[in-house]
């Protein structure tokens, strides 16, 4: 067997007149009729082959029956390509190999697309046939980020005294949430394991059992309808740390990020990453996870409003609504009045939105002053109209957009509107990068379908020391120690500082109301544990296939996992879900309904 020697993409100047052996698939090849020329590629890249039929005519015969995706050896000497013929599209392209041996390992049927077209491929056929999808450089270049950001972060945790510990993959089902994978139990008949939808409760008892210093990088489930930027299974960077504060806990990781940034990117994140309050972000950006690479703030305009003749306006405003809105610096002179009218506004309806007020701003007919423009303006006095330029800093040929509802529904349809206009209008240099920590979330959200409090993060979340008298008297207002490390509008990571009284955990609990039963039948193995001496602590919870999506620009979460589902939660390689022997389901003592339409077909 030609037992490899070099990788073909790695093949440069320096090897030029040394004898290699490469192994890889034949991406390309070309018959001139005399030479044969083959692209031999592997996971590092490819490096064009020369068969000369002068020079070694058995090796030539053999290379002209290969054919694309065949896997073969090849013996020959580096030698450069000559002026004028090199390839600087390719980092090999300045040599090529002059084959005296070639060994076919295995030929190939022809593919259902081509490696280097499969881009252009409906995604399901790649799916179906990822083996070959994982061929392409891009796809290849993804995992190699994926396998680097792991080792970085192993490196880095190591050194900071954390120990890599394992928790388990069959656990209790604690029904908080998203829904559980259920795994039938074979032994305990009736009985269910479920798959973890984080490590939670397990990475804090280590700290109860003194580990101090916990990471993982951990597979996760949940049983989600279906969403495109979601899977059933995906993995976290999972830590946790012993006697600490959130500050503590940010700066330790914020450490890794940076570390990954430079070393993938070679970027140099500012340390350390400021800090941003959740009311700030949802004020000025209607939404927790802001992009700031650029501007353009939210305003709520709201007193100058209720004052005008303008009776949407002022309607809203009687009812607590609030009118808020933003400037998009140039966007009078882009948008025209139909686009802002059906496409901006149609944009904004489908967040909420009932409709969308606009200004566009421009001198006046004495040119000594700047003065709103639009079939609403004549609502606003002078004085009113000069109070709205002056509270969004508006410039002539900037546009003023505003939503009249509550402010849940005005911060939701403004939030990506901010998002699209700062895109559209080129506001931003696409590849900067803005890291902020949103801090001081709620601990609770009102559910005014099941008339209670439900925890904005998790039930194990802390409060805000200053605000744990709120617990009996202001729940409602309470905040909680929680922090999300945001970069140019998606969350990377999430975590917070975890309840270590037992006392403050039933009166979460009180406050979610899960009765004390209830938190006995899901928590209690956890709530024993708490009662033997519980450090304070604290963690975070790095979602890894984001992070890489970020790290490799692709706005896909498949791209970036080797094996993954469709948005419906189908593998299409294996064709899981499927159905199973009779006997196995005998074994776990099941018995599977069958849906309507397949009762109907049987005779």
């Amino acid at each position: 067997m030609l037992k490899r020697t070099e990788y073909c993409g790695r093949l440069r100047t320096d090897h030029i007149g040394q004898t290699v052996v490469l192994n890889g698939w034949v991406n390309s090849y070309r018959d001139h009729g005399g030479l044969v020329f083959v692209d031999l590629r592997d996971r590092e890249g490819l490096v064009q082959l020369v068969f000369d039929p002068e020079s070694h005519p058995d090796v030539h015969k053999i290379a002209r029956a290969v054919r694309c995706e065949w896997v073969i050896g090849a013996k020959g000497l580096v030698r450069p390509r000559g002026e004028g013929l090199e390839n600087p599209r390719l980092a090999t392209g300045k040599v090529e190999v002059l084959v005296e041996a070639v060994e076919i390992f295995n030929a190939s049927k022809t593919p259902p697309f081509e490696v280097d077209t499969a881009a252009q491929v409906n995604e399901e056929l790649r799916l179906q046939y990822r083996y070959i999808d994982l061929r392409r450089p891009s796809m290849l270049n993804r995992l190699a980020v994926r396998h680097r950001v792991t080792k970085i972060a192993r490196d880095y945790y190591d050194a900071n005294g954390f120990w890599e510990i394992e928790t388990p993959m069959l656990g209790k089902s604690t029904p908080e949430g998203a829904r559980d994978f259920l795994v039938p139990s074979r032994l305990y008949k009736g009985l269910f394991y479920a798959l973890p939808q984080s490590p939670q409760l397990f990475k804090q008892i280590l700290m109860v059992a003194n580990t101090d210093r916990y990471f993982q990088i951990v597979r996760c489930f949940r049983d989600e309808d279906p969403r495109a930027d979601r899977q059933a299974e995906f993995t976290q960077i999972d830590v946790e740390m012993s006697f600490v504060q959130a500050e503590d806990v940010m700066r330790m990781n914020e450490g890794v990020i940076a570390r990954v940034f430079k070393e993938i990117l070679g970027v140099e994140v500012t340390l350390p990453i400021r800090e941003m309050t959740y009311r700030q972000a949802i004020d000025e950006y209607g939404i927790d996870r802001p992009d700031l690479r650029f501007e353009m703030k939210l305003k709520d305009i709201s007193d100058i409003a209720q004052a005008s003749q303008f009776q949407v306006f002022t309607g809203t405003v009687k009812k607590g609504g609030v009118v808020k809105g933003l400037c998009a610096v140039g966007g009078g002179l882009k948008y025209s009045r139909n686009d802002i009218e059906k496409t901006l506004t149609q944009y904004a309806a489908d967040f909420g939105a009932k409709g969308l007020a606009w200004f566009k701003v421009g001198p006046n007919d004495a040119g000594d002053a700047l003065e709103l423009k639009s079939n609403i303006a004549k609502f606003f006095t002078a004085d009113q109209q000069q109070d709205i330029i002056g509270r969004f800093g508006a410039a002539d040929g900037d546009l003023i957009l505003m939503v009249a509802d509550s402010a849940d529904v005005a911060n939701k349809a403004l939030a990506p509107l901010r998002v699209r206009l700062g895109k559209e209008l080129g506001l931003y240099e696409p590849n900067r990068l803005e890291f902020v920590w949103v801090i001081d979330f709620p601990l609770l959200e009102w559910n005014s379908d099941e008339k209670r409090f439900d925890s904005l993060h998790h039930p194990f979340t802390s409060p805000v020391p200053e605000d744990l008298h709120k617990l009996e008297t202001d729940p409602g207002n309470i905040r909680s120690q929680a922090y999300d490390l945001v970069v140019n509008g998606s969350e990377i990571g999430g975590g917070s500082v975890r309840i270590h009284d037992p006392q403050v955990q039933a009166k979460i609990f009180d406050l979610l109301n899960i009765s004390r039963q209830q938190a006995q039948e899901r928590f209690g193995f956890f709530l024993k544990a708490l009662e033997y001496g519980t450090p304070p602590h604290g963690g975070i919870a790095f979602g890894l296939d984001r992070l890489v999506m970020l790290l490799t620009a692709t706005d896909n979460i498949r791209d970036v996992i080797a094996f993954p589902k469709t948005q419906r939660g189908q593998c299409l390689l294996t064709e899981a879900p499927s159905e199973v022997d009779q006997k196995q389901l005998d074994e776990l003592n099941l018995r599977v309904q069958k849906h309507l339409h397949q009762m109907e077909q049987e005779p």
